[in-house]
Formats: C-alpha cells, structure tokens, sequence
C-alpha cells in the first residue's frame, strides 16, 4: 500500500466516510476557511466526510447543510438535501433551511469517462455552477473552497474565481494522491454586489470623483453618476458593473 493511501486507512479508523476529510482538516489549518460557530453548505456532498470535518470545526454553534443528487446517510446534527443544484426547487429547499452561508465548499467530481480532455471539461461545468450560486446563496465577504482538475481551461476559471474574491489561492494538500491532477482553489472575502445591471435605483450624490461623475453608495458599493452634483437625490440606471464599482445614467 502506497504512503498516501495512509488517508485511506486513517479515515476508516477513526470513522470518516472518506480519505478526502483529511483533505479539508489540512487545507482548513492552512487557510481558515472555515471557522466556528459558521454556517456552511456543502455540494456534491455525497459521502459526507467533509460534512463530518465541517461540522467538527463549526461546533454546536454553527450549521451544515450537504447537498448531493445522492441521497447521504445521515450524520448528526448535519441536514441533507437529495437534488440537484442547478434546479430551483433544490435551491429553494436549501434557502428554507439557510438563507445564506458564511462557506460554500466542493469536494465533488462529475463521472469520469476516461478522456482526459472530457473529463477536464466536465470538471470545470461542475466548478461553474457552483460559482453560478455564490450570489444567491454566498454572505458578504464569505469563503469558497472548491476542487478542480487541471487543465487548458483552468486558468479561466482561477480567473473568475479572482474576479469575486479579494484573496484567491491555489493549493494542493497532501492528503491528495501524487498521481492526482486535482487541485483546490480557495476564494476567501467575497465581494458581493449589491446591484445589478439594467436595474433602477435611488440615490444620494455624496461626493465627487476626479473626473467630475457624482459618487453614490449602494450598500457601501461605489455608483459613479454623470453630471451629477453632491447633495443630488435622484434615479439612476445602472449601465456597467466592475469589480469595485458600477457606472450608471440618470434616468
């Protein structure tokens, strides 16, 4: 038996459901992804050992919830949810347990066909999705944590990872296989936007930037507004969303 697969015996003495909880333990000492007392969704949860070390390091005081299109057995004071998260009515039965979560992590991977290039591909559909749900069910400044096999299209993904959180980083534990080309990306202070674009709203001028545009705040998030003058309570329409900022129009 190889060294690695120590995970694999460590795992069945001492009651994980899979080697791949060694691989949270030692990314979350590393990083702090997750922290006491949290609230934590899980998807592709499915056996549950990251449920398991999730609920250990949240305590009495924090929640877990494990999505998966398998049903999982259950584990104390862990609810689970069978469905699929690309569907609203999975959604809506997450949002009635939790309406949002301080961490959303993944441990899962889409059924391997053998093909390098295809099973690549099929990872990183996974991985969007679950970037597709940080909006709607991801706090302000929370943690991501999610597992993804390299390849050409990695880098694009890193990317969009960077584009919603202000510290993103890479990382292999060495709980993963050598052979393994998985490899864990950590999002951690999500910068969330508040608006969203083609939507109207009022606003106050509070400032003024170096280029003359009023300054208007939405949820601390900056509006820039043309012609606009401090003091001025007015609606805008919002034309174009940054990373920091948003550009918008009178209406």
């Amino acid at each position: 038996m190889k060294d690695k697969d120590k995970y694999w015996k460590k795992a069945k003495n001492e009651g994980y459901r899979a080697r791949s909880s060694y691989k949270l333990k030692q990314i979350n000492k590393r990083f702090e992804v997750i922290k006491k007392s949290e609230r934590v969704l899980d998807i592709g949860a499915a056996p549950g050992g990251w449920l398991q070390v999730s609920k250990e390091i949240v305590g009495d005081g924090g929640k877990v919830v494990g999505v998966d299109l398998k049903k999982i057995k259950p584990i104390k004071n862990v609810k689970t949810i069978k469905g699929d998260i690309t569907q609203k009515s999975t959604i809506d039965k997450i949002k009635q347990v939790e309406e949002e979560f301080d961490v959303i992590i993944s441990d899962a991977s889409p059924d391997l066909s053998g093909n390098w290039s295809v099973d690549h591909a099929k990872s990183i559909d996974l991985v969007r999705k679950t970037l597709d749900l940080l909006e709607e069910l991801l706090k302000p400044r929370g943690n991501y944590l999610v597992k993804v096999f390299q390849g050409e299209m990695y880098h694009s993904f890193y990317e969009e990872v960077k584009n919603k959180f202000n510290f993103v980083k890479a990382h292999s534990p060495d709980a993963s296989r050598e052979q393994s080309a998985e490899i864990y990306v950590i999002g951690k202070d999500y910068r969330k936007k508040p608006i969203e674009k083609g939507e109207t709203y009022q606003v106050e001028i509070v400032d003024k930037g170096k280029k003359g545009d009023g300054i208007a705040k939405i949820d601390d998030f900056v509006v820039f507004v043309p012609g606009a003058e401090k003091g001025e309570v007015l609606e805008v329409r919002i034309t174009d969303i940054k990373d920091n900022y948003a550009k918008s129009k009178k209406t």
